[in-house]
């Protein structure tokens, strides 16, 4: 994307500062990354960057307004439904594949987004690690807004913490310390002062939620979820309370956000960022002739789970509940990024952060560089120069 930079920090790299550097992403907290990080990050141009702003800009303003809202009502699965709904979502993730368009410059291509945390705290350290051990321009940051790492973190504590004391806030997990995600726990602990917390430690009182620490029961009054319904589902951990309980409590990231902000979403959406894309009970007989360039995706999965990148007519036809799948059209993924053994796709991850009373605000973004047929970690086995990354642009947009 900036050859000059590209060329500089591919003839800097070697093996040694790569090991070096991971050493560092492994050991600084208690728990390290458990997914693969990749040997480079992404370089933006001023134009790219933009580009990819207004993007996000383009899709938030199509969420606020009246129908949405009125679209999101059948977004929540029957019985899943949490009260104390907040106006907004704290949090907004809007995922782009990066590709080309028929004039050669970045045009951001919608992949899916969801009203659901990231993550952000891990984005932090990697994004301060990477210059520590690689050429990055001093004057390119990965964060958007004008924001730095401290900003970026301020707007991730009004988000996270609001007006409670950190020791009051959880951030709630199934089995944490099992989780591919965990470093980014062990992150938001060490930067924000919340604590990660499996569901099945957490004990009811009225409508009073509590955790134990150093023999005292010590009261939850705000709860940074990180619980996907769909695992929730599956495991069924023994829990104390349910989240259909109506609770004394504060939500980072309420619960229903998860659904009204999800694939649920991408049908709504149009515009020069937004590929095509149905619900799969509304195709009737259209189902179109050409599947080869489609992907059939189930609404309430993560991860990249249940994803069919080669659909068939046969396949579509035989979906038990086709309102819970979209039929998406593909993208071309351009091979923007020059590595040592081919050229890697790039998918950008913006993150939005607010405190419920108004839609979040773009603050900073994650990268995940592949070159197989998906962008999951995941999909990318026994490759090199892919995996989990952060994007650099030149400050001030």
């Amino acid at each position: 994307m900036i050859p000059a930079v590209r060329q500089r920090y591919n003839a800097s790299f070697t093996s040694e500062r790569y090991a070096a550097f991971l050493r560092e992403l492994r050991s600084t907290y208690y728990w390290g990354p458990d997914f693969r990080i990749a040997e480079t990050p992404l370089f933006l141009d001023r134009d790219g960057a933009q580009r990819v702003k207004d993007a996000a800009a383009d899709i938030l303003r199509q969420l606020a307004t009246p129908a949405f809202r009125e679209h999101t009502k059948a977004a929540i699965p029957a019985g899943l439904a949490v009260p104390r709904e907040t106006p907004f979502p704290h949090f907004l993730c809007v995922d782009f594949a990066l590709c080309l368009d028929a004039g050669g410059r970045l045009l951001p291509q919608l992949i899916e987004l969801q009203g659901f945390p990231t993550v952000a705290c891990f984005q932090a350290f990697l994004g301060r690690t990477y210059p520590k051990h690689f050429a990055i321009p001093e004057d390119y940051t990965t964060c958007f807004g004008g924001l730095d790492e401290d900003g970026y973190l301020e707007a991730l504590q009004r988000a996270i913490v609001g007006d409670c004391l950190p020791e009051n806030v959880v951030l709630l997990e199934i089995e944490p310390d099992k989780q591919k995600t965990r470093v980014d726990f062990a992150c938001t602990h060490a930067m924000l002062g919340v604590r990660p917390m499996c569901v099945t430690k957490i004990v009811k009182r009225g409508r009073k939620l509590f955790y134990f620490s150093g023999g005292r029961e010590v009261p939850i009054d705000r709860i940074y979820n990180r619980v996907i319904f769909d695992e929730l589902l599956r495991k069924k951990p023994p829990m104390r309370f349910s989240f259909s309980d109506d609770l004394d409590v504060q939500w980072a990231g309420h619960p229903n956000w998860y659904f009204r902000v999800s694939k649920h979403t991408l049908p709504f959406l149009a515009g020069p960022w937004v590929p095509p894309c149905r619900f799969v009970s509304e195709l009737g007989g259209d189902i179109p002739a050409d599947l080869e360039n489609y992907v059939l995706k189930p609404l309430y999965s993560f991860a990249g789970l249940g994803v069919d990148i080669a659909p068939t007519r046969e396949k579509i036809t035989a979906l038990e509940k086709p309102a819970e799948w979209l039929l998406q059209r593909k993208v071309a993924y351009a091979p923007l990024i020059a590595t040592p053994d081919g050229a890697a796709k790039a998918e950008m991850r913006l993150i939005l952060a607010g405190d419920g009373t108004g839609w979040p605000m773009l603050v900073n973004e994650l990268v995940r560089l592949s070159k197989g047929a998906m962008l999951g970690v995941d999909f990318n086995r026994d490759q090199t120069w892919v995996g989990s990354s952060d994007g650099y642009h030149p400050r001030g947009i």
